[in-house]
């Protein structure tokens, strides 16, 4: 009986830079142990634009994405450099329906520190690969952690993204193991 492999789609949603989705991919075979492929990209997703906010709406893309489907993935982790938001925040960084097949992550807001001055190159790819794994997590059902240096702590500014490591506690560990 031939055994499926499980693997990761890293999809692009319109412009997104070829060696964010190359460091995404190597960090998700490194730290979750899955190959990963970069897909054709698609067009920006416009439709989702909330003309007031000027910001794009997380759940209608993943509803969208879903609804396509991406054959030959497990799972998929789409990027866009938009603005993200859900309803009940002002940004997020990246969304995914819990155990579901598709995860979301914006580039928009990684390539300024807090104190408005630019980080170093090396900072902002750090910060895309954390949100990509993040959000995978959430794919193989893993729920915000508490510990706060955890990769599935919850990051809701850029310092706290900072101090997460690329590590799942021993905790959050376990559970990816056991749903992989």
């Amino acid at each position: 009986m031939e055994m499926t492999q499980r693997s990761v789609g890293i999809l692009p949603l319109g412009e997104v830079p070829g060696l964010v989705l190359k460091i995404m991919a190597a960090h998700i075979l490194a730290y979750a142990d899955l190959p990963a492929k970069i897909l054709p990209s698609l067009e920006t997703p416009h439709f989702a634009l909330d003309k007031r906010r000027l910001q794009y709406d997380a759940g209608g893309i993943l509803k969208m994405l879903e609804s396509r489907g991406i054959k030959g993935c497990t799972k998929v982790v789409a990027v866009m450099d938009q603005d993200l938001f859900v309803p009940v925040f002002t940004h997020v960084y990246g969304e995914a329906r819990q155990g579901g097949n598709m995860a979301l992550v914006s580039l928009f807001r990684l390539d300024k520190n807090p104190d408005g001055s630019t980080p170093a190159s090396s900072l902002f790819y750090e910060r895309a690969a954390k949100i990509a794994l993040h959000e995978l997590g959430h794919l193989f059902d893993l729920f915000h952690c508490n510990e706060s240096t955890c990769l599935m702590h919850f990051s809701g500014d850029l310092e706290d993204l900072d101090r997460s490591s690329f590590s799942f506690c021993r905790h959050c560990s376990v559970g990816l193991r056991f749903h992989l």
